[in-house]
């Protein structure tokens, strides 16, 4: 908790220089809140075409109005705030517009796509399975916690709800991980012969 801590007041300010104006500020910004950002669009939109091009809006949102930034709250979650509603407006959009043609299984596509040789990869797998189990509300107070490392207050104020509201959900995502890890442990039960 403490590398996010300094992490965090790294990236603050970097912002807070870059809103000053200076570039290697901003180089320093994107580049240490890149991958956070990727990761919790991924989970919140999950489309991983979209990933990229949802990452970007978010760097240009967040570029465009850097001037406002005031460091209240730390860079990254005033990022992720702003993640979160390039997510909810290309949801907005997506829903105002007619779709052409029918998407296909994208999640095979991910799947084959992915180098089966890299370590950990049926883990990888399996968490986004459980994952995307999850009711979004909680998918998204556990990513924020517990992959992104948030703290609770920061993740509180990304999702736009109360401290004890994301303490909540992410218990209630605990314990059904846990229920569905516990049932994919049991063994099948035999087919029954009439």
């Amino acid at each position: 908790m403490i590398t996010t801590a300094l992490n965090d007041d790294s990236t603050t300010a970097w912002a807070l220089a870059a809103r000053g104006g200076d570039p290697d500020a901003v180089e320093h910004f994107v580049r240490a809140l890149h991958r956070d950002v990727q990761r919790y669009v991924a989970h919140l939109c999950g489309d991983p075409q979209a990933v990229d091009d949802l990452a970007q809006d978010t760097f240009l949102r967040a570029l465009g109005s850097l001037h406002r930034f005031e460091g209240r709250s730390s860079a990254r979650a005033w990022l992720l705030s702003i993640a979160r509603r390039a997510v909810m407006d290309s949801y907005r959009y997506a829903a105002a517009r007619p779709r052409l043609s029918h998407v296909p299984d994208w999640q095979l596509a991910v799947e084959l796509a992915q180098p089966l040789d890299l370590p950990g990869f049926d883990d990888r797998i399996a968490l986004l399975d459980l994952l995307a189990a999850l009711p979004d509300e909680r998918r998204e107070a556990f990513v924020l916690t517990q992959l992104l490392g948030l703290p609770y207050a920061e993740a509180a104020e990304v999702s736009d709800c109360p401290v004890g509201t994301v303490r909540s959900r992410v218990a209630r995502a605990r314990t059904t991980l846990m229920a569905l890890l516990d049932e994919a442990d049991q063994p099948a039960a035999p087919a029954v012969v009439a």
